[in-house]
């Protein structure tokens, strides 16, 4: 069964991805998590805290985790919001922008690698599969209250 669902071939590839991203994070004494997080965050004007969530498809306490531990390592400052009084902005330190660069390398490394390993055609499959896939769920195509939906 697993050779034939989709979902299947999406979930242990992402778990895949997922542990060498964790492998290669402990190179740099970081999770994948925090170089997800520091990719996330605007180097320069730094985030609202409030977009983070959004922006990384997290949940708020799990979000509230990662950037409590960032903070404990030195990777990130909290500074309030200039343009809202209420807000707050994650800034990345130099430590937190030095762990960033070394975060989009491997992304980039990854992303150099498959793109050697796989043709553009079947890149450009790659993304209107993924894309086709997200606008099925975004829609609620896929379950809906209708019995016979296909």
């Amino acid at each position: 069964m697993k050779e034939q669902t989709i979902d299947y071939a999406l979930r242990a590839t992402w778990q895949a991805v997922a542990r060498m991203y964790n492998e290669e994070a402990k190179n740099f004494e970081i999770t994948m998590a925090i170089g997800f997080t520091l990719l996330s965050i605007d180097p320069k004007t730094g985030t609202p805290s409030t977009a983070l969530g959004p922006k990384m498809g997290m949940e708020a306490t799990s979000l509230s985790r990662i950037l409590k531990s960032m903070e404990e390592k030195g990777l990130i400052v909290r500074k309030p919001n200039p343009n809202d009084g209420r807000g707050v902005l994650i800034h990345l330190t130099d430590s937190g922008l030095e762990k960033r660069n070394d975060s989009k390398g491997v992304v980039l490394k990854f992303n150099d690698v498959i793109k050697n390993h796989v043709s553009e055609e079947q890149l450009v499959n790659f993304f209107e599969v993924t894309d086709t896939i997200n606008k099925l769920i975004v829609d609620k195509k896929i379950y809906t209250k209708e019995k016979n939906n296909k």
